[in-house]
């Protein structure tokens, strides 16, 4: 078998570009993956790592060999070793849409590579519920929607604000007033008095803050009882996470936007998290979600896998996810369709079998999932065919 083809999909959902990729063998078998730079800015410049990874290394090869292909995009990109996220989304979408390939033409889900199964279902948690809201009180009243929907489990951001036209915004300039701070402190206070013991509550800082600000801020959210403070600082930066987990009793999450075992490795290895939270869509794809893992375990850390792109990240999280002993939860957007010109990718999305906060996973071959061909059909941004 050989891959004769490729196709690279450029979408615009919503607030997100899904940037998706679909292999086709000369068997007539397709496979598909997704770069998870849906988010920010990079979305074209991820399609475009894609086009020229297929060109130049995936075209005319035989799509079993995964482990040889991820190496040699690794190997040969020349930018891969110590490459950025684009970098790294390329190659996890191709690595995705060979395992889905391979799945296929095997007549199996791809879990049954990784192991086989640990879980029927698995925990997930709920993100992006109250992007709308700013004052406290709107902030924890919002949460009634997801509990409602069943999640036993939310995550919000209490350092964002809102740009012109009501999206989420991250902190800029490394800081916030006194006043703001203060206002980060109530919507978590309030959003805990609402949830109770119902809901456990997950923040993001999303590394925005300086060193001593953001030390200051988790020690008044230590009596809160929240599971995880996520992104403390960059996660880079070894050193300032360090500092910040030696200062407070809260357990530390990060690893969205870190890439490959070799970028989590400083992480883990300095055991200055708690949870490490591998993004199937730009770590490298699957295989290496996988290892990562499994260097987590060895250390004692549970894995939260990050997943804020299309239902694709959700369907490929799930098949290495679980596979994991150290399992703890999974992000999902449920209200993603709520944007303006949103645009469901797949026929059979996995978040429509979400019940009581926990997605089961199906037995069909490869991911499980099909491309909806007449959504995607106007977004397509390259093609490449064997010479």
């Amino acid at each position: 078998m050989k891959v004769i083809s490729a196709k690279v999909f450029l979408v615009e959902s919503g607030y997100v570009k899904p940037i998706i990729v679909e292999l086709t063998t000369d068997e007539g078998i397709t496979g598909i993956g997704e770069a998870a730079i849906a988010y920010g800015l990079g979305a074209t410049a991820a399609a475009g790592m894609i086009k020229d990874l297929c060109e130049r290394v995936i075209v005319g090869q035989d799509p079993f060999r995964i482990e040889q292909l991820y190496s040699k995009m690794y190997d040969n990109s020349f930018w891969a070793k110590g490459g950025g996220a684009i970098v790294f989304a390329g190659i996890s979408a191709i690595e995705t849409a060979l395992w889905d390939i391979k799945g296929k033409a095997s007549n199996l889900p791809i879990y049954e590579f990784f192991g086989g199964k640990v879980f029927d279902e698995v925990p997930v948690y709920a993100n992006g519920w109250n992007y709308h809201c700013y004052n406290a009180n709107d902030w924890a009243k919002a949460a009634e929607r997801p509990m409602k929907d069943g999640y036993k489990a939310l995550k919000c951001y209490p350092l964002a604000t809102q740009d012109e036209k009501g999206r989420l915004q991250h902190v800029q300039r490394r800081a916030h007033d006194r006043e703001f701070m203060e206002l980060a402190y109530q919507r978590v206070k309030q959003l805990v008095e609402v949830t109770g013991d119902a809901a456990e509550v997950y923040i993001d800082l999303s590394g925005g803050m300086t060193t001593g600000e953001t030390i200051r801020l988790c020690k008044r959210y230590e009596d809160l009882g929240i599971t995880w403070i996520e992104e403390p600082c960059d996660a880079f930066d070894v050193g300032a996470m360090e500092k910040i987990s030696k200062s407070t009793q809260a357990s530390m999450a990060a690893g969205e936007r870190l890439y490959t075992r070799q970028g989590f490795r400083r992480l883990i290895e300095k055991q200055i998290v708690d949870i490490v939270q591998p993004d199937v869509g730009n770590t490298g794809g699957l295989g290496e979600t996988k290892k990562i893992a499994a260097m987590a375990e060895a250390y004692n850390m549970l894995v939260a896998p990050h997943n804020c792109a299309s239902s694709l990240c959700t369907a490929a999280t799930m098949q290495v996810g679980v596979t994991l002993p150290n399992f703890m939860t999974m992000e999902i957007y449920p209200y993603f369709s709520d944007s303006p010109k949103y645009v469901q990718i797949l026929n059979n999305a996995p978040e429509d079998r979400i019940a009581n906060g926990k997605l089961g996973i199906t037995a069909d071959a490869g991911l499980g999932v099909t491309l909806n061909q007449e959504a995607i059909a106007p977004f397509l941004w390259a093609e490449c065919k064997a010479q």
